[in-house]
This record gives structure tokens, C-alpha cells and sequence, in this order.
């Protein structure tokens, strides 16, 4: 990987990274896509991080699917598949080194899943560093992710430009996900009333109202109406530093996270209010 990078750099041209855990939906089809606009040269890495699950979550079982999903990343134009094993990530067995996360990875999501994001910083530092990537893309459903990493690459000084892309949703709604496999089509049905509460507190803010709790408690209760649906968080918090906010203003993030049977799920919504 390194000698395919030296080699397009030397040649005047640029790389980019789509970091990746495979098992592609068409959200992985769209961003490796648009990333192969904004490339001379595209990579898209599939490497399923133990680093990023914790010891009762479903590393085992997340979809693997590597014949499948080259086929796929050779129809998006991605011109090098790269797939580390977990023994050449890790030699050791875990990483002796970590990358932290900061303030933003102890938030949201990484209230509840402690080391989360560490992990996360760390293997996206790696694969950026092999792959010597000069821009890597990211999807705003993660959204928190893409905080991080763009936070991580300025503190360590990397030379790398992070491009983000739109949510990818299906016809109804539903934000793409790899994890939306594990869903019977109850579930899944159940879960549309996550982005349905997403848009009520978008539009309740559009109407003008800017008290972050009236907003936050008339929109989680679409969510909780759902027999099945565990809501682990619902926050308006700014899109900056992913801070609760009490009085809606600027730019701002509306984000949810439940789990809907035994899947967890994440979505999220951004707006600018004056």
C-alpha cells in the first residue's frame, strides 16, 4: 500500500481514503463515488476495528462480506481495495499506542461506549498514515466520528484535508447503515420513528421556538411512542463542540441513538438558526 501511494505521489497525483468497515449499503456507493471525483488515485479500505467495539457488542457477528463488497468498490471506480488482517493492524494483539480521542470522544456516544472513539482515532491515524492519504471522506450520519477525526488530524499536525458528505437515506427515511441488516422488517419499521422525531424538532425550531428542552422532550416522545425502541439519548447540542445547548442558536446539531430490538442505531440532523 505504501509503494502504490509513493509511486502516485510521485507521479503528481493525489490519493484519497474512504475509510470502511464493508458490508457496502449505497451510502458507501454515493461517498466512494463522490470521493473518486475528488481523487487522481482512491482507496477504500475494509477493516472491521476491534479497537471500536466494546466486549459485549457485536464484533463477532458484524457482516462480513469481502467478495461482495469488491465488486462493489470496483463499480464506484475505487482503484485499490485495501484489507488488513487484524495480526498486521495489531501485531501485539491490541494496540500498546493509542490515539485519544479527546473532550468530543467522552460525549454522546462515548458516554456510552467508553474507549469507543479512542479506538476509532486510532485505526483511522493508522490507515491514514499507511495509505498516505492527502484527503479522506467521511458520511455526517457519524456524525460525532467525523468531529473527531477532523479534531485529531489538526491537533497532530496531519497533512490530510477531511471532506464530509450528507446522510444517505433510503425512500422513507431511514439512514443507510450496515447495521440496518440485523433488522426484521418490524424493526425496521420501528425505526423510522427515529428520523420522523429528528424532523419534528427540526420543524418545531423552524417554527421559532428556541427553548432547547420544550423541543428535545416534544420530539423524543415520537421516539419512545415506539413499542421496541430504547432511546439511549436525544440532544440539541451545538455542531462545534457537541455541548447540550439550552437556547437554540447557531449551528446545531440534533442527534438520537437507540436501540431498536438489539440493534443500535445513530442518526442525526444539522441546522443553522439565527
Amino acid at each position: 500500500m505504501r509503494e502504490v501511494s509513493a509511486v502516485a505521489r510521485a507521479t503528481g497525483r493525489t490519493v484519497g481514503l474512504v475509510p470502511t468497515m464493508g458490508a457496502f449499503h449505497r451510502g458507501h456507493v454515493e461517498l466512494m463515488t463522490a470521493a473518486g471525483r475528488q481523487s487522481d488515485v482512491l482507496v477504500t479500505t475494509i477493516f472491521v476495528n476491534p479497537l471500536q467495539f466494546g466486549p459485549d457488542e457485536d464484533y463477532d457477528r458484524y457482516p462480513r462480506q469481502l467478495e461482495a463488497d469488491a465488486e462493489v468498490a470496483a463499480g464506484c471506480g475505487v482503484d485499490y481495495l485495501f484489507c488488513p488482517a487484524v495480526a498486521e493492524m495489531y501485531p501485539a494483539g491490541a494496540a500498546d499506542v493509542l490515539v485519544k480521542a479527546g473532550h468530543l470522544g467522552d460525549l454522546l456516544c462515548g458516554a456510552r461506549r467508553p474507549g469507543h472513539f479512542n479506538g476509532v482515532a486510532t485505526v483511522v491515524v493508522k490507515l491514514l498514515n499507511i495509505v498516505a492519504a492527502d484527503a479522506a471522506f467521511f458520511g455526517c450520519k457519524d456524525y460525532q466520528q467525523l468531529l473527531i477525526i477532523r479534531n485529531v488530524a489538526d491537533a497532530l499536525d496531519m497533512n490530510v484535508e477531511i471532506h464530509d458528505f450528507e446522510t444517505v437515506r433510503d425512500s422513507d427515511g431511514l439512514a443507510l447503515s450496515s447495521r440496518n441488516l440485523y433488522l426484521t422488517d418490524e424493526e425496521r419499521a420501528r425505526a423510522l420513528n427515529i428520523y420522523k422525531a429528528l424532523c419534528l424538532a427540526s420543524d418545531i425550531i423552524i417554527g421559532g421556538e428556541r427553548d432547547a428542552e420544550i423541543v428535545r422532550r416534544k420530539a423524543r416522545e415520537v421516539v419512545e411512542h415506539e413499542h421496541g425502541v430504547d432511546v439511549e439519548y436525544f440532544v440539541i447540542c451545538s455542531a462545534l463542540t457537541l455541548r447540550e445547548l439550552a437556547h437554540v442558536r447557531g449551528s446545531i446539531l440534533i442527534a438520537c441513538a437507540a436501540r431498536v430490538g438489539a440493534t443500535r442505531l445513530i442518526d442525526n440532523v444539522r441546522m443553522s438558526v439565527e
